[in-house]
């Protein structure tokens, strides 16, 4: 483990060996930008769709309703959005959410926003995609705590309005409301929430889309090896890696042992999807605890535990600079909460 350990830090190094041009205080904008291009892809206009889900105007309406609709949990009171808002880059902005009847779980609710793009869901990655993510944390006891997908199924029936528009949706589905097309119609509304950033502008070759401060970070953070794990379209969510390579991360819960508990594989103890960095300076809490407010002391951490170097305030500060050149633009439409069909009385009710 140890010998492991140690390969991943070094390939962590390897980031350190990139050299630019800086001219009279001045970094140049060609190497950079050729730097980076070799790290990170711009994000698509449009987040592609798996082929047994493709993307329709009518199953995103329908599965905007049904994250933003409570009635999804046993309580009638919890919605995806609760833990996933949207108007708060897709996080709720606790340590760890607020579940059925006060409970909480054992992990940080990640950011929906641009989730599609990573390599699985969950810190742990048990879940391949936004489909299989979606009919987790509805089921799940700690969360939205339906007891099974009957009961759902049964709540949606009972809704006219819902029966109208999942027919839309799926109008080649003899039986258009089950629990898949539940989970594919949230998970096809999650794909419109990409968010552009200036550094997206940066990278489509506009070098005047960051600051000074900000390109001093971003090649900060290539050359410290920020970058080795964070990067590509996402600046992260690609790859899963341990937490605490170069020393113990000082908040580690002994028992959660992260991607171990899907694979099994020893190697795997503390080892979790490597977060992406799009609006990170919005989405804190960080890390998969949540235990850490403040990004600047987030960057230290990362410095400390996975690459084994102490970043000075000033490296600190151009990094934090760059970061929030990531901060996107939220889809309009996504903000407007929408009308929910009202309940009839067959409809079940909540259960406290």
């Amino acid at each position: 483990m140890k010998k492991r350990a140690l390969a991943v830090a070094g390939l962590m190094f390897v980031g350190g060996l990139v050299s630019f041009t800086v001219a009279q205080g001045k970094i140049n904008d060609k190497d950079l930008l050729n730097q980076a291009k070799k790290y990170f892809q711009p994000l698509p206009k449009e987040m592609p769709a798996p082929e047994d889900n493709p993307y329709t105007k009518e199953k995103v309406e329908l599965g905007k309703k049904l994250f933003y609709d409570p009635r999804l949990s046993l309580s009638s009171v919890i919605s995806c959005n609760t833990c996933h808002n949207i108007a708060t880059y897709g996080i709720d902005g606790v340590e760890t959410s607020l579940g059925h009847k006060f409970q909480t779980g054992g992990k940080n609710a990640p950011t929906v926003l641009n989730a599609g793009f990573h390599i699985a869901q969950f810190w742990d990655g048990r879940a391949k995609t936004l489909e299989d993510q979606a009919k987790g944390p509805i089921l799940a006891d700690v969360e939205m705590a339906m007891p099974n997908p009957d009961l759902v199924i049964e709540r949606l029936k009972s809704i006219k309005g819902y029966v109208n528009e999942f027919k839309k949706a799926f109008p080649k589905d003899k039986e258009p409301i089950t629990y898949d097309n539940v989970a594919k119609a949230i998970a096809s509304f999650e794909r419109t929430l990409v968010t552009p950033s200036r550094f997206d502008e940066f990278l489509r070759g506009n070098t005047k889309a960051l600051t000074l401060k900000e390109k001093e970070g971003l090649k900060l953070f290539i050359e410290k090896g920020c970058a080795s794990c964070h990067n590509g379209v996402g600046i992260g969510g690609g790859i899963f890696q341990k937490f605490g390579v170069v020393k113990p991360y000082k908040y580690q819960d002994p028992n959660d042992l992260g991607r171990y508990n899907v694979t099994k594989n020893e190697a795997d103890k503390y080892v979790y999807k490597v977060p992406s960095l799009r609006n990170v300076t919005r989405t804190y809490p960080y890390f998969h605890d949540g235990k850490v407010w403040d990004i600047r002391e987030a960057v230290m951490i990362m410095g400390e535990i996975q690459l084994g170097i102490n970043l000075t305030e000033e490296e600190i500060d151009k990094i934090v600079a760059f970061l929030d050149s990531t901060t996107g633009k939220i889809p309009e439409d996504a903000l407007k909460v929408p009308v929910l069909p009202p309940s009839s009385p067959k409809t079940p009710k909540p259960q406290i």
